[in-house]
């Protein structure tokens, strides 16, 4: 029997399980789609329960299917929507409330006070980050703030608290296990990346007890095995990421220079800078990209919070269109001289504006505007947001020569093609697209011994490149467009 690698990917808005054989094709796929919560204007949640059931519903169909067809699963990688957090108990893995979601924006208060504090520059020092409510810190004491007892409860050693993997890695393993990889610690606002470390004068600062939080790891590492009982013989787990790290990884992006974008709920751009912390003056961070063994490579990224949500809201909020797959279709109907413009900040601004309070809207409309502009529009503003993400890597000295892409939006030959254009960028697209969980089986293989080192993976191989078409002069007007409509949502946020 061949080996084969488990991957799973929990998602913000399903969870998926994928069996990559030793070349990285897929054999087996199972995906479930996971609710979401909003209990208040800008407050996003799930049910941590639902995250586990989904996610072992999942791997259990796509194991079980697998081993169906010849293979024996040989090891187990993960990867995680990042920074949301859960707060659970030790013993039992029991969660004390509903996990908050990284596109969460309750302890926005909260950061504008360490913002006008000064805690800022300090924090971006150690962390690469910004302050601001996407990342863990303040989420983890808003829990041990709200939630009855929780503060004292931690104190006595009985709590947990952790980003997904460590939450799903505590449920896998029966309780056995309390470990995070180093991307997703270095999302939280608590891991120095310098040292590679939790750090204490940020626990003081963000009010988090270490003692909460897990053993950071390699991301490729022994994490413990599976409950015998899940999937019938343990499982190792040996490899975990963070989403965007872990498709980075599926990318190839190995080489200094190198850059890929997933579009899926949000969008998230990371370029591979090497073995030194880029800083950056356009307000993108700066992260770690993975470490595995002595190989240790850093990235700069900038984050877009609202990408394929803005589709899904026109799909299940405005009911406009049936399937998302239906947009470019609408897009390349839509009226050749419509201006609509869509900002889609439903909620807040990330980079390079990152700015809490912003809403979503849309300029520009008609009544002789329909669905099939709105879609056009909604394409067009993850497409602009990717710009300028595009244009503060540049202007920080990291210009991208051909952009990767995956996630569920790059299937989308419209929007590819039309972000090709507005970049004025070669586009490619991979002949796999579920990059990231491809990632985490690369990560797993390699601790597996599937692979013998990362220069061992090849180069991710691209279905289709997609170059520039469009006019300058038609580039420039659309990206004047933009800008205005951008400077208008900011104005009203600023405006209170």
């Amino acid at each position: 029997m061949a080996d084969a690698i488990l991957a799973i990917d929990q998602g913000t808005t399903s969870s998926r399980a994928i069996v990559f054989d030793a070349a990285g094709e897929i054999i087996s796929l199972a995906q479930e789609a996971l609710p979401q919560i909003y209990p208040a204007d800008g407050w996003v949640e799930h049910d941590p329960e639902a995250i586990w059931t989904t996610t072992l519903a999942t791997a259990r169909a796509a194991f079980a299917e697998a081993e169906a067809k010849g293979f024996r699963v040989a090891a187990l990688g993960l990867t995680n929507q990042r920074e949301t957090a859960v707060l659970w108990e030790r013993t039992t893995g029991a969660p004390l409330h509903n996990a908050i979601v990284w596109q969460d924006r309750r302890t926005a208060e909260t950061c504008a006070r360490l913002k006008s504090d000064g805690a800022e520059a300090m924090v971006r020092e150690k962390t690469g980050l910004l302050v601001d409510p996407y990342f863990s810190a303040t989420k983890f004491a808003w829990l041990l703030d709200t939630v009855d007892g929780a503060r004292a409860r931690a104190g006595r050693g009985e709590l947990a608290a952790g980003t997904v993997d460590s939450y799903l890695i505590h449920r896998l393993t029966g309780g056995r296990t309390h470990a995070s990889d180093v991307t997703n610690a270095s999302r939280t606002s608590l891991f120095n990346i310098r040292t590679m470390s939790w750090d204490a004068e940020l626990s003081r600062l963000f009010d988090v007890p270490l003692e909460l939080l897990p053993e950071a790891r390699d991301c490729a590492a022994d994490f413990g095995e599976t409950d015998a009982e899940l999937f019938g013989r343990p499982i190792p787990i040996l490899g975990v990421a963070g989403d965007q790290q872990a498709a980075a990884i599926g990318q190839s992006c190995f080489a200094p220079g190198a850059a890929k974008c997933t579009f899926g709920t949000g969008c998230f751009a990371i370029l591979n800078t090497g073995t030194e912390i880029a800083r950056s003056a356009n307000r993108l961070l700066s992260t770690v990209c993975y470490k595995i063994g002595d190989d240790l490579a850093y990235a700069v990224e900038g984050s877009i919070f609202i990408a394929g949500a803005a589709v899904q809201w026109m799909r299940d909020g405005l009911g406009l269109i049936a399937a998302s797959a239906e947009t470019a279709e609408r897009a390349a109907r839509a009226a050749a001289d419509s201006q609509v413009v869509m900002v889609p900040a439903f909620t807040g601004m990330g980079a390079p504006h990152w700015e809490p309070g912003a809403r979503a809207a849309v300029f520009g409309m008609t009544r002789a505007t329909g669905p099939d502009e709105l879609a056009r529009a909604a394409l067009e503003g993850v497409v602009h947001q990717t710009d300028d993400l595009m244009r503060a890597m540049a202007e920080d000295g990291f210009p991208v020569s051909a952009l990767r892409i995956d996630g569920g939006m790059a299937a989308n030959d419209w929007f590819a093609q039309s972000l090709a254009d507005i970049l004025e960028t070669p586009v490619d697209r991979p002949h796999v697209l579920e990059t990231t969980a491809l990632g985490a089986a690369r990560l797993a293989g390699l601790k597996a011994g599937l692979h013998d080192s990362l220069a061992d993976l090849a180069e991710a191989p691209v279905e289709r490149r997609f170059t520039p078409a469009m006019s300058s002069d038609d580039r420039e007007s659309r990206k004047r467009r933009w800008r205005a409509c951008v400077a208008a949502v900011l104005a009203v946020s600023h405006a209170g």
